[in-house]
């Protein structure tokens, strides 16, 4: 149970450059563009991300709309340069300069907006790019409207013409460039200082194209095998388009690796989920964040795991999982719900209406019917009666309930925290237990009190021979 993405690191050293120093207007969001999820990451880590799996090092990104939040998001797992200001492509990889010259022999350069691309196609690329000062990423669009067109004589690459300065004829050509490209490093550095700006001032990257073709140079050109790898993001339609994309490969990897969804279709599992071999997926369950499930696990219908770790051979029903562990053969649901902080161990059964916050459940402990346990630790094989309540809260501070090993909990128990039950201490029904409770003692009332010949020292004495002094 891993990522499908191995590290394979190029022949040569690459650098990759991600462009994300955009506003996004059109995604009508205080949210940078290149933050925007897909299948549960920023899109901008996703680009990250393949360019880690390909080997490249380092993986700058130019940022300028919001760089401060575009940072903390990324936190340490990129380096940064600044745009400012943004005068264009060309412009933008030229400030990753300082970060990667005399670093790397080559450089991938990547759009933040743009996570769609698989790793198998970027090494397609590297590998075209060997031994030439330029390769480019290129698709073939039944509708290329807003692309720079591709320009070939006799099947090479020649020329690459924007769209807004194209002839008729230029515009009928279907193949584009989706402006991914892999360039040998000196002659990208030299020919990006000598990039002349367009009428609007800015520095196209595009140009490079034409100056490679004008020095005779050849020109690698590499195509994906789905023309949706190239697709940028720039509103929320093409967003929905493509968190069905990565989420349509997530069931195709599952299903790979040995995992069964019943309804594909309505199963949606995050780029970072791990799912072990022969788990059970039904419909309308929902895997996200950085959750990862054991083997043999049974998840659904209509569930939500968050960010959690699942055991072997866990069940969850009708249910929300969030930031929880649960060891193995843990049994969930239906409408339970566990919330970050609960650590489940194993052969717990928690039944339905029955909520866990910040808590451990020992293992063989059993909560069948509507009790909330939160900041408490049970010990093993505890049984909570319907209706149990960990009072944790006094309207200022959180405060803390430990029960031990066999306890039995009546039906309504209130404990009243902070307070503790003793190994094999019992509660009547409707018990408010507001003292510590000694170790096998009986407590039953309100408040909660020691009921006579039923604790240890009592159990004790009756069992000492009579006539005995």
């Amino acid at each position: 149970m891993k990522d499908s993405d191995s590290i394979d690191p190029p022949e040569q050293c690459v650098g990759a450059v991600i462009l994300a120093a955009g506003q996004g207007t059109r995604m009508r969001s205080a949210l940078p563009k290149v933050l925007h999820p897909v299948a549960g990451r920023p899109m901008l880590l996703h680009v990250a991300h393949l360019a880690r799996v390909l080997g490249c090092q380092p993986i700058v990104a130019v940022v300028g709309h919001q760089a401060e939040q575009v940072r903390q998001a990324a936190g340490d797992s990129l380096a940064f340069v600044e745009q400012s200001p943004q005068l264009g492509t060309g412009h933008a990889v030229a400030q990753a300069r300082p970060a990667l010259a005399d670093r790397v022999e080559r450089v991938l350069v990547l759009y933040g907006d743009a996570p769609l691309a698989t790793a198998e196609t970027l090494r397609s690329l590297l590998q075209a790019g060997a031994g030439r000062a330029l390769a480019l990423l290129t698709a073939e669009l039944s509708n290329p409207r807003g692309y720079g067109r591709i320009v070939r004589a006799e099947g090479r690459v020649v020329g690459l013409v924007e769209e807004a300065e194209a002839s008729e004829a230029i515009r009928a050509i279907g193949e584009v460039f989706s402006g991914v490209l892999c360039a040998e490093a000196p002659w990208l550095w030299t020919h990006l200082a000598t990039l002349q700006p367009h009428p609007n001032g800015e520095f196209y990257l595009t140009d490079l194209v034409r100056m490679a073709a004008l020095e005779g140079l050849p020109i690698g050109a590499v195509q994906p095998a789905q023309p949706e790898e190239i697709m940028g993001i720039n509103d929320r339609a093409q967003l929905a388009q493509a968190n069905q994309v990565l989420w349509e490969r997530k069931r195709r990897d599952l299903m790979a690796a040995g995992v069964t969804l019943l309804d594909p279709g309505s199963t949606f599992v995050d780029a970072e989920v791990l799912v072990g071999q022969d788990t059970i997926i039904h419909p309308n369950t929902y895997l996200r964040g950085r959750t990862v499930v054991g083997q043999g696990c049974e998840l659904g219908p209509g569930t939500l795991i968050q960010d959690s770790q699942l055991g072997d051979r866990c069940r969850v029903v009708m249910s929300v999982v969030e930031g929880a562990e649960l060891a193995e053969r843990v049994q969930v649901g239906p409408f339970a719900h566990l919330r970050p902080g609960a650590r489940i161990e194993a052969d717990v059964e928690l039944g339905n209406f029955s909520e866990v916050k910040a808590s451990v459940v020992g293992a063989g402990s059993k909560a069948h019917h509507f009790s909330y346990l939160g900041d408490a630790v049970l010990g093993k094989n505890v049984n909570v009666g319907a209706g149990t309540i960990t009072c944790n809260y006094d309207g200022v501070r959180k405060h803390r309930t430990v029960v031990g090993d066999n306890v039995f909990i009546g039906s309504d128990t209130m404990l009243v925290a902070p307070v503790a039950l003793g190994d094999g201490a019992r509660t009547g029904a409707g018990a408010v237990v507001t003292r510590d409770v000694a170790p096998e003692q009986l407590v039953v009332g309100v408040p909660a009190r020691p009921v006579p010949g039923k604790g240890k020292q009592a159990d004790a004495k009756e069992t000492e021979p009579r006539g005995q002094p």
